[in-house]
């Protein structure tokens, strides 16, 4: 009776401490029982259910077991002098048959080592421990056949090689999202050197005819000195070439041209500042920090912007 309390006590414990070790971990299988329908739920629990009667069973088995091996030694006697299966068990795959100290055996198996008047005994090793090396001798084998033998498994070089081609598919993935959602908030300044050269392609085929083919101006202002006429950040320049300044003969390009292409050529217009242009025109504007969007009552309208410098 006692063991069949042990038994029960150890397994409250156990589930007991699932709860826990649920909120711990990273529960996977939680999320997908919730997306399980009605039906595939019901026969897993069914399944859970008939999986507990049959643990029980067992349980019961066992107890009974015991009982009736505890009814046989009190009827026989001779039963009673031998040892049961779990010392026998233990006996064989645990502890192992220890040399008795103090008797013959231990004169022996004495051995030479002798330290301040302390022997060693030439125990052989626990049961257990053999097996356990046993084990490992096996296991390396088997991985060793696997995995360089046959070639069946992936070394860690190859789970590598995996892992990033993984990551670089997410990444590129990322990239395609992130430059597709690219507004005249997100934009920064790539300065790539592939980034400005589709800069200057886009440039070169749009925006020559109004700024010259080294940003020194014409219909449009010069891109190229310190004076601005609606702010020359980044986002400034992104925000004109983005909605235009219809009134002023600048179309919009967000029709035209994606969100990358719109930062790769407002970031080469950036690189054109400080350039010498062969007829630079006046300058235009106010004498701005570039780096500085300007101020939203200077823009003429809050939606669009004018025309670039």
């Amino acid at each position: 009776m006692k063991k069949f309390k042990s038994i029960l006590i150890l397994l409250a414990g156990i589930f007991s401490t699932l709860p826990a070790m649920a909120q711990t971990s990273e529960v996977s299988w939680v999320s997908q029982m919730q997306q399980m329908e009605s039906s595939q739920l019901t026969l897993l629990i069914i399944l859970a259910v008939v999986l507990g009667v049959i643990v029980l069973l067992l349980i019961l088995m066992i107890y009974l077991m015991s009982f009736m091996v505890a009814v046989f030694k009190k009827e026989n006697p001779e039963l009673a002098n031998e040892p049961s299966w779990w010392d026998e068990f233990k006996l064989k795959y645990i502890t192992g048959k220890m040399k008795p100290v103090g008797g013959k055996e231990e004169k022996q198996l004495m051995l030479d080592h002798n330290y301040d008047g302390i022997v060693e005994l030439d125990n052989h090793m626990p049961p257990w421990l053999v097996n356990v090396f046993y084990l490992t001798i096996a296991f390396a084998v088997v991985y060793f056949t696997y995995y360089s033998v046959l070639g069946l498994g992936k070394t860690q070089l190859e789970e590598y090689a995996e892992e990033q081609r993984l990551a670089a598919i997410k990444i590129e993935q990322y990239q395609a999202t992130a430059v597709s959602s690219i507004d005249e908030n997100s934009v920064v300044f790539d300065e790539s050197a592939s980034a400005l050269s589709a800069g200057q392609q886009i440039f070169s085929a749009n925006c020559v005819a109004c700024h010259a083919s080294d940003g020194g101006g014409g219909v449009g202002p010069n891109l190229t000195d310190e004076y601005w006429i609606h702010g020359g950040s980044i986002q400034d320049i992104f925000r004109v070439t983005k909605y235009g300044v219809p009134e002023k003969g600048m179309i919009p390009w967000a029709d035209q041209l994606s969100p990358e292409e719109m930062q790769q050529v407002s970031s080469y217009i950036k690189t054109l500042v400080g350039t010498t242009p062969a007829n630079p025109k006046a300058p235009q504007g106010e004498k701005l920090d570039p780096e500085q969007p300007i101020e939203e009552e200077v823009i003429e309208e809050a939606t669009i912007v004018a025309e670039v410098k």
